[in-house]
């Protein structure tokens, strides 16, 4: 039985008609991969903060220097896609993510913090990659009536990494040790260098294995066998990025992504350190409740989501997930003890279906502009970049990390007018 043809990949979906589903299992791995790294950062955060002494400013650069590689490098990932199709862009992917966890031991080794946020802009370089291809490939390698559900459960594997990768990254990276300032004035200065520098050295070993794990991935990819849709010829959709802007609902789904995606880093980036002021927990508890709480919530929400899509409207769901999570944002903001962190892993939940709503919702009957609004939409994810220093700026200035909550809340606004208006497709 042949699948349904679309405009944009009639004759290559036909042609594989029965074999779309082994490539969307070995996609859908990607996402888990990618979610695993990314959701490493919120112990990175912490870890590194306490390793080179810094403020929420300076250690939300982290996020930056991630988001921003999303942001340079979309264009070229698009490109690539384009010209060599999706099966080299993933290849690609994957090869600067190795390179990028390979890159954790010398910066360890020189305890240089600018050489850690060099790794993490090669590693995010290739999860740009790995998103531009993988996203859209989801949603069209199978029939199309089933796509947003199809990529929603495809990113409930990133929801697993999210519950994962703070267990294990708080197991091996966090040390449980936390001085005040105080603490440190009494140090000498080779015992505050050996204490430093030994803080540093314990991402060594998680990178390493990640990165040859990736690399593993990267060498599957190669050998196997896998349909290349095409969008149809790029002349007629020009080679100007700017006129994938045509279609209106694309416009505003780089805007609520790129609002989104600050949403999500801050909450989570910041997640351990509100546990910490606002609950008074120690950072390894917190690391616990970042994976068992708030990663399980997101796990559990793209799962809840997918199926929840099958009796409702993607959009009228992100609309009331939006709603909620401004009413969560609130919480965090004005409660106090365990109420501002079950606000948090509440926030998670109705997180969740965000991301990849929003995408399908954005590349939904563009046609032959498909590859080019993944990454238009791939890069707003800058926003990640932008809006967690603006929460950073808050913290410090007013003294409390609470209070740079009113970033998500914001952001949750933006996701809620996209929900309501924003998501109609309209050509203009």
């Amino acid at each position: 039985m042949a699948l349904p043809a679309t405009p944009s990949n009639n004759n290559s979906i036909s042609n594989q008609t029965n074999n779309w589903l082994y490539p969307f299992i070995l996609v859908t791995s990607l996402f888990f991969f990618w979610g695993f790294v990314h959701n490493l950062d919120p112990i990175l955060i912490p870890h590194l903060r306490k390793s080179f002494r810094l403020n929420d400013l300076q250690s939300s650069l982290i996020d930056s220097s991630v988001f921003i590689a999303y942001f340079v490098m979309a264009l070229p990932a698009g490109y690539v896609m384009r010209k060599y199709g999706y099966k080299s862009g993933i290849v690609g992917g994957l090869l600067l993510f190795a390179i990028g966890c390979f890159l954790f031991l010398p910066a360890a080794d020189t305890h240089q913090y600018i050489y850690f946020l060099g790794a993490l802009f090669i590693i995010a370089s290739g999860l740009t990659f790995l998103e531009t291809a993988a996203n859209p490939y989801a949603t069209i390698i199978g029939p199309p009536e089933t796509a947003t559900r199809r990529l929603n459960f495809a990113q409930s594997f990133n929801g697993l990494a999210a519950m994962v990768a703070p267990i294990i990254g708080g197991q091996f990276i966090l040390s449980g040790t936390e001085m005040s300032d105080k603490a440190y004035a009494k140090l000498s200065p080779e015992a505050l260098n050996n204490y430093l520098t030994s803080e540093a050295q314990s991402v060594k070993m998680p990178y390493l294995i990640l990165g040859i794990l990736v690399l593993l991935v990267a060498v599957l990819f190669m050998v196997s066998k896998l349909p290349d849709v095409k969008e149809g010829d790029d002349s007629k959709a020009g080679n100007n990025p700017l006129k994938a802007f045509r279609h209106r609902h694309l416009t505003w789904a780089v805007v609520a992504q790129f609002f989104y995606v600050g949403a999500q880093v801050c909450v989570g980036s910041f997640f351990i350190k509100m546990a910490r002021t606002g609950a008074g927990m120690d950072e390894k508890t917190a690391a616990q409740y970042l994976g068992w709480g708030y990663g399980a919530a997101f796990m559990l929400g793209r799962f809840v989501g997918t199926f929840l899509m099958g009796r409702f409207a993607s959009e009228k769901l992100l609309s009331v997930y939006a709603l909620i999570n401004i009413v969560l944002s609130a919480v965090a903001i004005f409660g106090s003890g365990l109420v501002v962190v079950y606000a948090l892993i509440a926030i998670a939940f109705f997180m969740s279906i965000m991301f990849p709503t929003i995408f399908s919702l954005g590349i939904k009957e563009v046609g032959a502009d498909t590859k080019m609004a993944s990454s238009l939409i791939v890069m707003s994810i800058v926003g990640g970049a932008f809006l967690p220093p603006v929460l950073g700026i808050i913290s410090d200035t007013t003294g409390s990390i609470q209070n740079g909550y009113i970033v998500p809340l914001l952001c949750f606004v933006v996701v809620f007018l996209f929900a309501n208006k924003g998501y109609k497709v309209k050509s203009v």
